[in-house]
């Protein structure tokens, strides 16, 4: 199976980067709104953005079974409806730095099932570059220890729990984009956008379920400055960071996209010397590391 050589591993570099931006700004405006409303605002923002991009470019969906939307509705529940908010919950429960380092189990986790169901053969290389990015990764998350640890025993059993439950189903649903893109002719901007349409289903669905509970846990409204850091980290970290990711894993192999996209954490590092923050050795030894297995990846 061949690929586009080199546009996989930029666009999931790029997906990464935005993700670090969002990230941070997700963390603070999940202070205020509960996980699964924040995705599902999220989502409707990346939508109004993605028709928005459809209607000016005037791509069209032109597939001649319907197998690959069934797959990326499929891979967007489980990854986005299912995955995000999971990721959401264990960052309140156990902390960010814990849930980066938990999620660079996803990498492994995709590989290992795109061999299984989509026989994508990845060479001695390209295994050794997994291992390096996510040592890399892994050293660095570690090296970011927060100034507030979670050390209650039963929110890090929750916090755990989301966590690989967020690493699980984001292995899933690159899997399925995969085997979308490899069944029909879709183009990653209606990928991007049938996946959060049908995780949007699901999540107001759950809303709906959950009304009650998500009243008396969040009391008070948030404010307007609030509501728009969440609109920007939606446009980054939803919008193109999706966008960008289907394509991703449209030019490459299932693994090596998850791999390279999970080196998110790497960029929270500039972020960290702009507010101020040392950053050690330990922590360049780290970005060097996955900067290193990003080359074999990209190299292969």
């Amino acid at each position: 199976m061949s690929f586009t050589n080199g546009k996989g591993e930029i666009a999931a570099l790029l997906a990464a980067c935005l993700w670090a931006i969002a990230s941070v700004l997700y963390g603070i405006v999940g202070q205020r709104i509960a996980p699964l409303q924040l995705n599902l605002i999220k989502g409707i923002v990346a939508i109004a953005f993605l028709c928005l991009t459809i209607w000016l470019t005037g791509e069209s969906l032109s597939i001649s079974t319907p197998a690959p939307i069934l797959l990326l509705c499929l891979s967007g529940v489980v990854g986005i409806g299912l995955g995000d908010t999971a990721f959401l919950a264990a960052i309140n429960n156990l902390g960010a730095r814990r849930v980066l380092l938990i999620g660079t189990l996803a990498p492994p986790m995709t590989a290992i099932a795109a061999n299984i169901l989509l026989q994508e053969r990845l060479n001695f290389n390209a295994w050794c570059g997994i291992i390096l990015t996510i040592m890399g990764v892994a050293w660095v998350v570690t090296e970011r220890v927060p100034n507030s640890e979670i050390t209650n025993s039963k929110s890090s059993v929750k916090g755990i729990i989301f966590a690989v439950l967020a690493a699980i189903t984001n292995a899933a649903g690159t899997v399925i984009s995969r085997a979308a893109f490899t069944s029909g002719n879709v183009t990653p901007l209606w990928a991007a956008l049938l996946r959060l349409s049908a995780a949007e289903l699901i999540l107001v669905i759950g809303i709906s379920l959950s009304y009650k509970h998500q009243i008396s846990s969040n009391p008070h409204r948030p404010s307007w400055q609030i509501i728009l850091i969440g609109c920007f980290a939606s446009f980054c970290g939803t919008y193109l960071g999706i966008w960008l990711q289907q394509t991703a894993i449209k030019l490459t192999a299932a693994g090596i996209a998850s791999t390279i996209m999970q080196t998110s954490p790497l960029f929270v590092i500039p972020l960290a010397i702009a507010t101020g923050e040392k950053v050690t050795w330990r922590a360049i030894a780290g970005v060097i590391i996955a900067i290193v297995g990003i080359g074999i990846l990209s190299s292969r």
